[in-house]
């Protein structure tokens, strides 16, 4: 049983598939399936990759690729194919550097965008013209150029309908109505305790009328989410505190039922398992604080 600060993960986390994915990202789609993606291109996702894989489930169980023809298997976009300023390859420590990592995919205004950072060349946002989670996609963004210069991007639409670009380490920006580009610069969302809310990961969500913002951050070598809550976009925002034990770089998402959930791959040698998907049940406790849905009691 993995216990951290009294929370533990349920006893039975496994992954829902066998493939290697970091940063794993689920969407649910207006056609009732639920889409998932993250990092992928193992061994070489500290290298040189470029493929955004997508598969889709009816229920959660059940997963398979949303292309299936053999040569593309599930990939929606690749750098080499589709790309333009992401082709570039710079060195890391005189090797090829250039992953394409933590893309995350998001249902708004009746279609899939797909949010990716490539490391040191910044962010980008792409649009499915189709409406479907297979695309084709294109680059959503205005300019020939990246939307941020940092990475771990993400989006998150409002109630109002209004879309906010978030990144890197809870950097956020509102979009201008056709989300070709940024509306406002970026500003950094602080939790009351800490300089931030992790120093990547960021996800930001609106549950039980509150605002609630995600970040990863390493505390011993442990790989955890951190969320800190907020009446305002803006905030100000809470303290920061733990949420999913060896769950950073999450997102959380609602079933079909309302259920929350979160996401979880595995980062380290205390995770039930490394680099593959999985979700959890989170639940929110009396102080509207996020926590997985089996709690450690005084007994145990």
């Amino acid at each position: 049983m993995m216990m951290t600060n009294n929370l533990r993960l349920p006893q039975l986390l496994e992954p829902l598939f066998d493939y290697p994915i970091r940063d794993t990202s689920i969407c649910l789609g207006d056609d009732g399936y639920y889409y998932l993606t993250g990092t992928t291109g193992a061994p070489d996702w500290w290298a040189v990759t470029g493929d955004i894989q997508v598969w889709k489930s009816v229920d959660l169980i059940q997963w398979s690729p949303v292309i299936t023809e053999p040569r593309r298997r599930s990939i929606v976009w690749n750098v080499d194919r589709d790309g333009t300023w992401q082709k570039e390859t710079g060195l890391r420590d005189g090797v090829p550097f250039r992953p394409l990592w933590a893309p995350e995919i998001h249902s708004i205004k009746g279609t899939f965008w797909l949010t990716y950072s490539i490391p040191r060349l910044g962010n980008g946002l792409l649009k499915s013209i189709s409406g479907r989670a297979e695309g084709p996609y294109v680059d959503a963004i205005a300019v020939n150029s990246p939307l941020s210069p940092h990475i771990d991007a993400s989006l998150f639409e409002d109630d109002d309908g209004a879309v906010y670009f978030l990144c890197d380490n809870g950097k956020i920006a509102r979009m201008n109505e056709d989300m070709t580009g940024l509306a406002e610069e970026l500003r950094l969302l602080c939790p009351a305790n800490a300089e931030h809310v992790g120093f990547e990961g960021t996800f930001l969500f609106k549950a039980l009328g509150r605002y609630h913002l995600a970040g990863a951050e390493f505390i011993d070598g442990d790989y955890h989410c951190f969320v800190a809550s907020s009446e305002h976009v803006y905030g100000p925002y809470g303290d920061r505190y733990l949420a999913v034990p060896y769950g950073g770089h999450n997102m959380f998402f609602q079933d079909k039922d309302g259920q929350w959930w979160s996401t979880f791959f595995g980062n380290d040698s205390n995770a039930p398992f490394r680099e593959r998907p999985a979700i959890l049940k989170v639940e929110f406790d009396e102080d509207l604080r996020i926590r997985p849905a089996v709690i450690l009691s005084d007994q145990d």
